[in-house]
C-alpha cells in the first residue's frame, strides 16, 4: 500500500485522511500511521457525518474512539445534503462531503477507494453513456479545485479483498454501513449481482476494467493538452466563435467540456454542448446566445464566447466604504475590489483621503474624464468603444471619491485623481470570483 503513498507526498506535508469508519479507511488510517515516521508528514483524519443514516452517529463516535488511541488529530463535520437532492441520495452525499474537503487546510486529502470501487465507477458511467472524461473514472491523484490541495487514492491498485486480508491481519476493528447491502442503489446492485457473474466467466474482471480505466485516463490527458492548446488559439477568458467552429464539432466540444471543468463548472451534457454549438453556428452577429446552470451563465456577445457567474440582483443603491486595505471583498457582486500600492501610478492615494471613498453600482449619466486633453466621457460611451459585453457594465463596482467618480476598474481613472510621479499611488482592479471559488467540485 505504501507504493501509492510515497512517491507523491513530499517532507512535511499536511495529510488529512477522508475517514468514514469502514473497513477501507480504517486500513488506510494504519498504514498512514506506519509511514508517517518515515515519510515525515503530520496526519488527520476527517469524518463527516451525511446525516442519512441512522447510525451516522455512532460512527463518529467510533471514528472519535479509533482516533483518540492513535493520538491522530480528527475533525468532525455535519452536513446538510437537502440542497443537492437532484443529485440522487449518493450524488448529494458526494458533493457535501467534497465540499468539506475543500475547506481543509492540507497539501493532500487522501481518499480510500480501491481497485473494485474504479471497476465499479467506470461501469456505472458507462451504463451512463459517459465519454472519455467520465470512463477515465477516478483519479489517482488530482487538484481539488479552489484550494492548495491534491486528492491522493493511493489504494486504486489493490483490491477490496486484499485491503480485508490486512485489515484482518492487524486486527483492526471498522463499521459497517448498513446500505451497501442495499441493491436498489446502483452501486450495490452492480457490486453484488452482477460483478460475480462477471467474475465466474471473467475472474480478472474488476483488474482488467481498472486497466482499461487507466488506458481511458491516458487518453483524457491526451484530449486535456489537445484543449489547452484550443483554449489558447480561442483566446483564453472568452472563446473567439469564428476559431471555434473552424475547429471541428469534435474539437469543439472537447475544448468547451475542458473550458467549463477548468472554471470549476460541473460538466455539461454531451446534448448541451450539441445545443450550444447549433446556436453559435445558427445565430446572427447579434443574436443572444445564453445557456445557463447552477451559478454560471454561457453568453455571447462580439463573436465572444462568455462563461460568467449567474447575475446576481443588487440594487442601484448598492454602496460600500472602503476602509483603506489592500483588498474590499464584495459578496453581494461577486468579487473582491484590489487596491495594489504603487508609486507614481494608479488613483492619488493623498487625494482619495480628501473624502470617504465609496464603492457604488452604475445609474446612468456617469461620465469620467480620462485624459486632460479631452472632455469628459459618458461610461456608456467608453464600455461600447472598449467592448464591455452589456451584463458585464452593470455589475461593474465604481469608485467614487466624495461625489466624484474616480475609477471604472478595467475602463480607466479620473485623470485628475491620478498619481503624479513620485507620489503614492492605488492601482484599482476588480476581480470576480471564478465559479470554483463558490461551487466546489464533485
Amino acid at each position: 500500500m505504501a507504493a501509492g503513498i510515497a512517491p507523491a507526498i513530499f517532507p512535511g506535508a499536511h495529510l488529512a485522511l477522508g475517514l468514514s469508519g469502514g473497513i477501507d479507511s480504517v486500513a488506510l488510517l494504519s498504514v498512514l500511521l506506519e509511514l508517517a515516521p518515515a515519510l515525515q508528514f503530520s496526519l488527520r483524519a476527517v469524518h463527516v457525518n451525511h446525516g442519512i443514516s441512522p447510525n451516522a452517529a455512532r460512527w463518529a463516535e467510533f471514528c472519535t474512539e479509533l482516533c483518540g488511541k492513535s493520538n491522530t488529530p480528527l475533525q468532525l463535520e455535519s452536513v446538510d445534503i437537502s440542497s443537492y437532492r437532484d443529485l440522487g441520495l449518493e450524488g448529494a452525499a458526494r458533493r457535501a462531503r467534497y465540499e468539506v474537503f475543500a475547506r481543509v487546510d492540507a497539501d493532500f486529502i487522501v481518499l480510500a477507494q480501491h481497485r473494485d470501487d474504479q471497476a465499479e465507477t467506470l461501469l456505472l458511467r458507462l451504463l451512463r453513456g459517459a465519454g472519455p472524461r467520465g470512463l477515465a473514472a477516478m483519479s489517482p491523484s488530482r487538484s481539488l479545485a479552489g484550494t492548495r490541495a491534491r486528492l491522493l487514492r493511493p489504494l486504486l491498485g489493490i483490491s477490496r479483498r486484499d485491503i480485508a486480508t490486512y485489515a484482518r491481519s492487524r486486527g483492526l476493528k471498522w463499521v459497517v454501513d448498513e446500505s451497501n447491502v442495499d441493491t436498489l442503489r446502483r452501486r450495490n446492485f452492480l457490486r453484488h449481482e452482477v460483478f460475480p457473474l462477471i467474475e465466474q466467466r471473467f475472474p480478472a474482471a474488476s483488474v482488467t476494467i481498472a486497466r482499461a480505466a487507466a488506458h481511458l485516463a491516458e487518453a483524457r490527458e491526451l484530449l486535456d493538452a489537445m484543449a489547452q492548446t484550443d483554449l489558447e488559439s480561442c483566446g483564453g477568458i472568452a472563446l473567439d466563435i469564428a476559431v471555434l467552429h473552424r475547429l471541428g464539432e469534435a474539437r469543439a466540444k472537447n475544448l468547451v467540456r475542458y473550458w467549463c471543468e477548468a472554471r470549476g463548472i460541473q460538466q455539461l451534457s454531451a446534448k448541451r454542448i450539441t445545443e450550444l454549438l447549433r446556436q453559435l453556428r445558427e445565430s446572427g452577429y447579434d443574436s443572444r446566445v445564453s445557456l445557463a446552470g447552477p451559478g454560471w451563465v454561457l453568453l455571447r456577445y462580439r463573436e465572444k464566447l462568455y462563461l460568467e457567474p449567474a447575475a446576481k440582483t443588487v440594487g442601484r443603491d448598492f454602496s460600500e466604504t472602503w476602509d483603506g486595505g489592500n483588498a474590499l471583498p464584495l459578496l453581494a457582486l461577486g468579487g473582491v475590489l484590489k487596491f495594489k500600492p504603487e508609486e507614481g501610478r494608479g488613483l492619488s492615494l493623498a487625494k482619495l483621503r480628501a473624502d470617504p471613498v465609496t464603492v457604488r453600482m452604475r445609474k446612468g449619466g456617469e461620465r469620467l474624464r480620462l485624459d486632460h486633453r479631452r472632455p469628459r466621457r459618458t461610461l456608456k460611451n467608453l464600455f461600447q468603444e472598449l467592448g464591455v459585453p452589456p451584463w458585464y457594465r452593470d455589475r461593474l463596482p465604481l469608485l467614487f471619491c466624495g461625489e466624484h467618480l474616480v475609477s471604472a476598474p478595467g475602463v480607466g481613472d479620473a485623470c485628475e485623481f491620478r498619481a503624479t510621479p513620485g507620489e503614492a499611488g492605488l492601482i484599482v482592479t476588480w476581480e470576480p470570483f471564478d465559479a470554483r471559488d463558490t461551487q466546489p467540485k464533485g
